[in-house]
């Protein structure tokens, strides 16, 4: 079996972050999301992974390389315009050939992996294997109506669901998909869907299977869902303390990397601050992720992501649910407002008077 993972797509959705970096290198608990999708193909023992990349495709192919340090052997696929999964999937067609695969959507993250879903496609050989989740929100979603254990219909983004239960970022299809995905028609918003591909297997008599997620499943698309998606990596955080605390207190689970130093500081975790950081006189709340090289003073901060080599300096109020983008500054002044809540794009500076 060979992977799929898909890492195009402009990532509308996380602007102004996606404007200088790709939307599946955007790290939770200081990790690009796409690495997690890396690992679960490599834990599920497939090895051959072609990457579906569009108009980040040098950044991708710069932070993955060839795979060697997951062992897996990585081709890039270049999709000239991002018109939808199943585009996406005929796309790849003279990379996987007839050979079955695990697609994977490069921005999703889910608890407990893949290799239970490969291990049963492998077992049962269906035509398709899909995964499905309860969502509060299935609107939003490709959503799956059943009639008993059986897969009727697969809706993309429907105004009015016929159930919550969305379609998880990851397939397994054998090579009828490629037949599916030439034979439907765009859909209103001009892309291939691959909800409409696995319609027509559906239709045409093959095997649809599916099973339902039993961990967490997040779309990381949105600020929303990313700092969610940190929160509950972060609630299974090892500790480790490599850095130096002088008059500092860590509570609970707490990361600190190598190089870095924390004076006069309180951190509660979950919590993971980076290496060579240097932090005085702050407060770092859970769920808090700080990237590598991040200098901060006199501040406190919960609940957020700040990337590497960022600034933060005497700012009163508490920053609180925030993603803040590579070398970005925040300075604060005499008069500060009583809260802030911020997203800000790479080489940002914010400064309060």
């Amino acid at each position: 079996m060979k992977g799929l993972i898909l890492a195009g797509g402009k990532g509308t959705r996380l602007r102004p972050i996606t404007f200088s970096m790709a939307k599946q290198l955007v790290p939770v608990a200081n990790k690009p999301v796409l690495f997690y999708g890396l690992e679960a193909l490599a834990e599920a023992g497939i090895r051959e992974v072609g990457i579906i990349v569009g108009d980040t495709a040098k950044e991708i192919e710069q932070a993955v390389g060839d795979g060697a340090r997951w062992g897996l052997e990585v081709t890039y696929i270049p999709q000239p315009e991002p018109l939808g999964l199943a585009h996406a999937v005929l796309t790849a067609e003279p990379y996987l050939g007839t050979t079955p695969f695990l697609m994977y959507l490069g921005d999703n993250l889910l608890t407990g992996g893949v290799k239970s879903l490969v291990e049963a496609f492998e077992a049962r050989r269906p035509n398709a294997l899909i995964l499905l989740a309860e969502v509060p929100n299935p609107q939003e979603f490709g959503v799956a109506q059943l009639e008993g254990e059986r897969v009727v219909r697969l809706i993309e983004k429907p105004k009015e669901p016929p159930s919550n239960l969305a379609l998880v970022g990851v397939y397994l299809f054998d090579s009828h998909i490629f037949e599916a995905a030439r034979a439907i028609k765009p859909s209103w918003r001009g892309e291939l869907e691959i909800t409409d591909a696995i319609q027509y297997l559906i239709d045409q008599g093959y095997t649809v299977e599916w099973q339902k997620i039993t961990g967490w499943w997040k779309d990381t698309g949105n600020l929303e869902s990313l700092l969610e998606a940190n929160r509950l990596v972060l609630e299974e955080l090892p500790p480790r303390l490599q850095g130096t605390l002088e008059e500092t207190e860590a509570f609970g689970r707490v990361s600190v990397g190598e190089g870095s130093v924390l004076r006069r500081c309180v951190v509660r975790g979950p919590a993971i601050i980076g290496a060579n950081c240097l932090l005085e006189e702050c407060y770092i709340g859970p769920f808090t992720a700080i990237g590598d090289g991040v200098r901060m003073r006199a501040c406190e901060i919960e609940f957020s992501i700040v990337l590497e080599g960022s600034q933060i300096d005497s700012v009163e109020p508490r920053i609180e649910a925030s993603l803040l983008g590579k070398n970005t500054l925040v300075r604060g002044g005499m008069r500060r407002p009583r809260t802030l809540r911020l997203m800000l794009g790479d080489s940002s500076s914010v400064e309060m008077p």
